[in-house]
Protein backbone atom coordinates (compact mmCIF):
# COMPACT_ATOMS: atom_id res chain seq x y z
CA UNK A 1 0.00 0.00 0.00
CA UNK A 2 1.29 3.45 -0.85
CA UNK A 3 2.08 5.01 2.51
CA UNK A 4 0.94 8.54 1.74
CA UNK A 5 -2.14 8.21 -0.38
CA UNK A 6 -4.02 4.92 0.02
CA UNK A 7 -6.72 4.87 -2.67
CA UNK A 8 -9.82 4.27 -0.59
CA UNK A 9 -13.34 3.33 -1.59
CA UNK A 10 -15.46 5.43 0.74
CA UNK A 11 -18.27 3.74 2.61
CA UNK A 12 -21.20 5.25 0.72
CA UNK A 13 -19.66 4.38 -2.66
CA UNK A 14 -20.55 0.73 -2.05
CA UNK A 15 -23.83 1.50 -0.31
CA UNK A 16 -25.24 -0.17 2.78
CA UNK A 17 -26.84 -3.32 1.38
CA UNK A 18 -23.78 -5.57 1.07
CA UNK A 19 -22.15 -7.78 3.67
CA UNK A 20 -18.83 -6.76 5.15
CA UNK A 21 -16.97 -9.47 3.25
CA UNK A 22 -18.67 -8.50 -0.02
CA UNK A 23 -17.51 -4.93 0.55
CA UNK A 24 -13.92 -5.94 1.21
CA UNK A 25 -13.80 -8.44 -1.66
CA UNK A 26 -15.22 -5.95 -4.18
CA UNK A 27 -12.74 -3.27 -3.11
CA UNK A 28 -9.77 -5.63 -3.33
CA UNK A 29 -10.68 -7.09 -6.70
CA UNK A 30 -11.26 -3.62 -8.15
CA UNK A 31 -7.78 -2.50 -7.09
CA UNK A 32 -8.45 -0.28 -4.09
CA UNK A 33 -5.86 -0.12 -1.32
CA UNK A 34 -8.29 0.63 1.48
CA UNK A 35 -11.95 0.84 2.42
CA UNK A 36 -13.84 3.49 4.31
CA UNK A 37 -16.30 2.58 7.05
CA UNK A 38 -19.02 4.65 8.64
CA UNK A 39 -20.07 3.85 12.18
CA UNK A 40 -23.28 2.50 10.63
CA UNK A 41 -21.52 0.07 8.31
CA UNK A 42 -19.35 -1.14 11.18
CA UNK A 43 -22.49 -1.78 13.23
CA UNK A 44 -23.99 -3.58 10.21
CA UNK A 45 -20.97 -5.90 10.27
CA UNK A 46 -21.53 -6.57 13.97
CA UNK A 47 -25.20 -7.21 13.23
CA UNK A 48 -24.17 -9.93 10.77
CA UNK A 49 -22.84 -11.75 13.81
CA UNK A 50 -19.23 -10.72 13.29
CA UNK A 51 -16.99 -9.76 16.18
CA UNK A 52 -14.01 -7.43 15.91
CA UNK A 53 -11.69 -10.42 15.51
CA UNK A 54 -13.83 -11.70 12.60
CA UNK A 55 -13.78 -8.31 10.91
CA UNK A 56 -9.99 -8.12 11.21
CA UNK A 57 -9.70 -11.67 9.88
CA UNK A 58 -11.72 -10.77 6.77
CA UNK A 59 -9.51 -7.75 6.16
CA UNK A 60 -6.42 -9.94 6.52
CA UNK A 61 -7.89 -12.57 4.19
CA UNK A 62 -8.11 -10.02 1.37
CA UNK A 63 -5.01 -8.04 2.37
CA UNK A 64 -7.18 -4.97 2.81
CA UNK A 65 -7.17 -2.15 5.37
CA UNK A 66 -9.69 0.30 6.69
CA UNK A 67 -8.19 3.71 5.92
CA UNK A 68 -11.14 6.04 6.51
CA UNK A 69 -13.53 6.30 9.47
CA UNK A 70 -16.66 8.46 9.57
CA UNK A 71 -18.97 10.28 10.46
CA UNK A 72 -19.39 12.42 13.57
CA UNK A 73 -22.25 14.94 13.34
CA UNK A 74 -24.20 17.36 15.55
CA UNK A 75 -21.07 18.08 17.55
CA UNK A 76 -21.88 21.79 17.86
CA UNK A 77 -25.14 21.15 19.70
CA UNK A 78 -25.30 22.06 23.38
CA UNK A 79 -27.46 19.03 24.14
CA UNK A 80 -26.50 16.03 22.02
CA UNK A 81 -28.50 12.81 21.94
CA UNK A 82 -27.09 9.65 23.48
CA UNK A 83 -27.13 8.16 19.98
CA UNK A 84 -24.75 10.84 18.73
CA UNK A 85 -22.53 10.57 21.81
CA UNK A 86 -22.35 6.80 21.34
CA UNK A 87 -21.68 7.14 17.62
CA UNK A 88 -18.75 9.41 18.44
CA UNK A 89 -17.34 6.82 20.83
CA UNK A 90 -17.89 4.16 18.16
CA UNK A 91 -15.73 6.16 15.75
CA UNK A 92 -12.97 6.40 18.36
CA UNK A 93 -13.16 2.63 18.85
CA UNK A 94 -13.00 2.05 15.09
CA UNK A 95 -9.87 4.19 14.85
CA UNK A 96 -8.23 2.13 17.59
CA UNK A 97 -9.35 -1.16 16.04
CA UNK A 98 -8.25 -0.39 12.48
CA UNK A 99 -5.27 1.85 13.12
CA UNK A 100 -6.85 4.91 11.50
CA UNK A 101 -5.81 8.29 12.88
CA UNK A 102 -8.48 10.63 11.52
CA UNK A 103 -12.27 10.83 11.57
CA UNK A 104 -14.43 12.54 8.94
CA UNK A 105 -16.92 14.98 10.48
CA UNK A 106 -19.68 17.20 9.14
CA UNK A 107 -22.03 19.76 10.60
CA UNK A 108 -25.47 20.45 9.19
CA UNK A 109 -26.41 23.02 11.82
CA UNK A 110 -25.45 26.64 11.15
CA UNK A 111 -23.78 28.48 14.02
CA UNK A 112 -21.36 31.35 14.34
CA UNK A 113 -17.67 30.73 13.77
CA UNK A 114 -16.97 31.42 17.45
CA UNK A 115 -19.56 28.93 18.74
CA UNK A 116 -18.60 26.26 16.21
CA UNK A 117 -14.89 26.67 16.94
CA UNK A 118 -15.49 26.23 20.67
CA UNK A 119 -17.51 23.06 20.06
CA UNK A 120 -14.84 21.78 17.68
CA UNK A 121 -12.26 22.40 20.39
CA UNK A 122 -14.31 20.28 22.79
CA UNK A 123 -14.64 17.51 20.19
CA UNK A 124 -10.91 17.57 19.51
CA UNK A 125 -10.25 17.29 23.25
CA UNK A 126 -12.49 14.21 23.43
CA UNK A 127 -10.78 12.76 20.34
CA UNK A 128 -7.39 12.96 22.02
CA UNK A 129 -4.77 11.44 19.74
CA UNK A 130 -7.11 11.28 16.74
CA UNK A 131 -7.46 14.01 14.14
CA UNK A 132 -10.88 15.50 13.49
CA UNK A 133 -11.31 16.17 9.77
CA UNK A 134 -13.95 18.84 9.16
CA UNK A 135 -15.67 18.56 5.80
CA UNK A 136 -17.24 21.68 4.26
CA UNK A 137 -20.46 20.94 2.35
CA UNK A 138 -22.50 23.57 0.47
CA UNK A 139 -25.83 22.62 2.09
CA UNK A 140 -24.37 22.51 5.61
CA UNK A 141 -23.46 24.87 8.41
CA UNK A 142 -19.93 24.88 6.99
CA UNK A 143 -20.80 25.61 3.35
CA UNK A 144 -17.35 26.33 1.98
CA UNK A 145 -13.64 26.13 2.68
CA UNK A 146 -13.51 29.72 3.94
CA UNK A 147 -15.86 29.19 6.90
CA UNK A 148 -14.60 25.69 7.63
CA UNK A 149 -11.03 26.95 7.84
CA UNK A 150 -12.07 29.89 10.02
CA UNK A 151 -13.59 27.40 12.47
CA UNK A 152 -10.59 25.06 12.41
CA UNK A 153 -8.17 27.96 12.85
CA UNK A 154 -10.10 29.57 15.70
CA UNK A 155 -10.38 26.24 17.54
CA UNK A 156 -6.61 26.39 18.01
CA UNK A 157 -6.41 22.60 18.05
CA UNK A 158 -3.49 20.79 16.49
CA UNK A 159 -5.76 17.82 15.75
CA UNK A 160 -8.41 19.92 13.96
CA UNK A 161 -8.00 19.74 10.20
CA UNK A 162 -9.96 19.88 6.94
CA UNK A 163 -11.22 17.31 4.45
CA UNK A 164 -11.66 18.44 0.86
CA UNK A 165 -14.22 16.74 -1.40
CA UNK A 166 -14.30 17.71 -5.07
CA UNK A 167 -18.11 17.42 -5.30
CA UNK A 168 -18.66 19.76 -2.37
CA UNK A 169 -15.95 22.08 -3.62
CA UNK A 170 -17.62 22.55 -6.99
CA UNK A 171 -21.19 22.70 -5.72
CA UNK A 172 -20.07 25.50 -3.36
CA UNK A 173 -19.17 27.43 -6.54
CA UNK A 174 -15.51 27.62 -5.60
CA UNK A 175 -13.06 27.91 -8.51
CA UNK A 176 -10.52 25.14 -8.89
CA UNK A 177 -7.78 27.57 -8.02
CA UNK A 178 -5.08 27.64 -5.35
CA UNK A 179 -6.27 31.07 -4.26
CA UNK A 180 -9.15 29.40 -2.39
CA UNK A 181 -6.59 27.64 -0.18
CA UNK A 182 -4.46 30.72 0.43
CA UNK A 183 -3.39 30.94 4.04
CA UNK A 184 -4.24 27.31 4.81
CA UNK A 185 -1.16 25.19 5.58
CA UNK A 186 -1.01 22.04 3.47
CA UNK A 187 -0.63 19.91 6.60
CA UNK A 188 -4.01 21.17 7.80
CA UNK A 189 -5.74 19.12 5.10
CA UNK A 190 -5.90 15.57 6.39
CA UNK A 191 -7.62 13.77 3.53
CA UNK A 192 -9.22 14.17 0.14
CA UNK A 193 -12.32 12.75 -1.54
CA UNK A 194 -12.84 12.78 -5.29
CA UNK A 195 -15.79 12.23 -7.61
CA UNK A 196 -17.47 14.31 -10.32
CA UNK A 197 -20.56 16.39 -11.06
CA UNK A 198 -23.16 16.97 -13.74
CA UNK A 199 -23.06 20.33 -15.50
CA UNK A 200 -26.31 21.50 -13.90
CA UNK A 201 -26.79 21.10 -10.15
CA UNK A 202 -30.04 20.21 -8.44
CA UNK A 203 -31.98 23.13 -7.00
CA UNK A 204 -30.45 24.53 -3.81
CA UNK A 205 -33.34 23.23 -1.71
CA UNK A 206 -32.63 19.63 -2.74
CA UNK A 207 -28.88 19.82 -3.34
CA UNK A 208 -28.26 17.28 -0.59
CA UNK A 209 -30.38 14.78 -2.53
CA UNK A 210 -27.96 15.11 -5.44
CA UNK A 211 -25.03 14.61 -3.07
CA UNK A 212 -26.55 11.43 -1.60
CA UNK A 213 -27.86 9.84 -4.80
CA UNK A 214 -26.46 11.31 -8.01
CA UNK A 215 -22.72 11.87 -8.03
CA UNK A 216 -20.49 10.78 -10.91
CA UNK A 217 -17.25 8.81 -11.00
CA UNK A 218 -14.04 10.87 -11.16
CA UNK A 219 -13.41 12.23 -14.65
CA UNK A 220 -16.81 11.27 -16.07
CA UNK A 221 -18.60 14.59 -15.51
CA UNK A 222 -18.04 18.31 -15.94
CA UNK A 223 -16.00 18.98 -12.82
CA UNK A 224 -12.47 18.36 -14.18
CA UNK A 225 -11.42 16.14 -11.29
CA UNK A 226 -7.90 15.95 -12.68
CA UNK A 227 -7.54 19.73 -12.31
CA UNK A 228 -8.83 19.49 -8.73
CA UNK A 229 -6.21 16.82 -7.99
CA UNK A 230 -3.50 18.85 -9.68
CA UNK A 231 -4.40 21.87 -7.53
CA UNK A 232 -4.06 19.84 -4.33
CA UNK A 233 -0.78 18.34 -5.52
CA UNK A 234 0.59 21.82 -6.23
CA UNK A 235 -0.51 22.90 -2.75
CA UNK A 236 1.72 20.17 -1.35
CA UNK A 237 -1.08 18.24 0.33
CA UNK A 238 -0.24 14.71 1.49
CA UNK A 239 -3.59 13.12 2.37
CA UNK A 240 -3.86 10.28 4.82
CA UNK A 241 -6.47 8.80 2.46
CA UNK A 242 -7.49 9.46 -1.12
CA UNK A 243 -11.16 8.67 -0.81
CA UNK A 244 -13.30 7.89 -3.83
CA UNK A 245 -16.75 8.96 -2.69
CA UNK A 246 -19.17 8.41 -5.54
CA UNK A 247 -22.65 8.17 -4.05
CA UNK A 248 -24.67 7.07 -7.05
CA UNK A 249 -27.86 5.03 -7.18
CA UNK A 250 -27.31 4.40 -10.90
CA UNK A 251 -23.76 3.09 -10.54
CA UNK A 252 -24.54 1.01 -7.47
CA UNK A 253 -27.54 -0.56 -9.24
CA UNK A 254 -25.00 -2.50 -11.34
CA UNK A 255 -23.82 -4.32 -8.23
CA UNK A 256 -21.14 -3.76 -5.62
CA UNK A 257 -18.34 -5.41 -7.61
CA UNK A 258 -19.13 -3.47 -10.78
CA UNK A 259 -19.47 -0.19 -8.87
CA UNK A 260 -16.08 -0.70 -7.22
CA UNK A 261 -14.37 -1.54 -10.52
CA UNK A 262 -15.98 1.31 -12.47
CA UNK A 263 -15.02 3.87 -9.85
CA UNK A 264 -11.48 2.56 -9.43
CA UNK A 265 -10.76 2.47 -13.16
CA UNK A 266 -11.94 6.04 -13.62
CA UNK A 267 -10.01 7.18 -10.55
CA UNK A 268 -6.80 5.76 -12.01
CA UNK A 269 -7.35 7.71 -15.25
CA UNK A 270 -7.81 10.93 -13.29
CA UNK A 271 -4.77 10.37 -11.06
CA UNK A 272 -2.57 9.53 -14.04
CA UNK A 273 -3.37 12.97 -15.40
CA UNK A 274 -3.64 15.06 -12.26
CA UNK A 275 -1.71 13.41 -9.43
CA UNK A 276 0.53 10.55 -10.62
CA UNK A 277 2.31 10.40 -7.24
CA UNK A 278 -1.00 9.23 -5.75
CA UNK A 279 -1.26 6.26 -8.10
CA UNK A 280 -1.59 2.88 -6.37
CA UNK A 281 1.52 0.77 -6.24
CA UNK A 282 1.53 -2.25 -8.53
Amino acid sequence: MSKKYPITVSSWTLGDQCSFEERVKAAKEAGFEGIGLRAETYVDALNEGLFDADILAILEKYDMKVTEVEYIVQWAEDHRSYEQKYKEQMCFHMCELFGVNHINCGLMENYSVAHTAQKLKELCHRAGKYTIGVEPMPYSGLPDVKKAWAVVKESGCENAKLILDSWHWLRANQPVDLSVLEGIPAEKIVSVQINDVYERPYAASILRDESMHDRLAPGTGCGNTAAFCRMLKEKGIEPKAMGVEVISDAILAKGVAEAAKFNFDNTVKVLQEGWPEAMPEK
